[in-house]
């Protein structure tokens, strides 16, 4: 009996250094205007949304490179490249990683679109991304908003870890749908 009071008084213990919390976000709304943007890509090359006027963006938010979900993401992404390019759109993925990890991300993983690092959080918290404490880790909640070429939010997608493998295809039909 002493043991299992002293499991269960370390579980109690140590559950609170494990447990997620998470900062409030609060999403952009459909149809204001996307609060430009300039970080550093995997080539530490700045990257601004005004560079992409006139085109479509998807502006998608993932938590961590090189884990399975991110990487399952990001080679929907890649597959579908073609596509967006057809479609005149671009594909950005912004994380709180630094531009060096970006860069042995894309390069284990032959990712040749921009992905963008936001360690200060400067625009995930300006575009209400939930944040996700993990102890002292944090992380970019998986979120994307569709930005039509005039620089218009026009679709939102809060919780894209329910469909990873379909998420670049349904992006693809919203953009085909005009956005819808």
């Amino acid at each position: 009996m002493k043991k299992i009071l002293q499991f269960s008084l370390a579980v109690v213990l140590l559950v609170p250094s494990v447990a997620f919390s998470a900062e409030a976000g609060s999403a952009l709304s459909i149809g204001t205007t996307a609060p430009n943007f300039t970080l550093p890509s995997q080539d530490n090359s700045p990257i601004s949304l005004a560079d992409y006027k006139g085109r479509w963006v998807v502006l998608y938010f993932y938590p961590k490179d090189m884990t399975s979900g991110c990487t399952i993401e990001a080679h929907g992404f890649q597959r579908d490249l073609e596509r967006y390019k057809s479609a005149n759109a671009v594909v950005l993925g912004v994380s709180l990683d630094t531009a060096g990890s970006h860069k042995s991300f894309c390069e284990k993983e032959s990712l040749t679109f921009k992905l963008l690092a936001d360690p200060e959080h400067k625009v995930v918290d300006t575009y209400g991304v939930l944040v996700k404490s993990y102890g002292t880790m944090k992380f970019a909640s998986r979120q994307t908003y569709l930005i039509d070429p005039d620089g218009r939010i026009v679709k939102f997608w809060p919780n894209v870890d329910d469909d990873l493998r379909n998420h670049s295809t349904n992006v693809l039909a919203a953009i085909a749908a005009g956005g819808e």
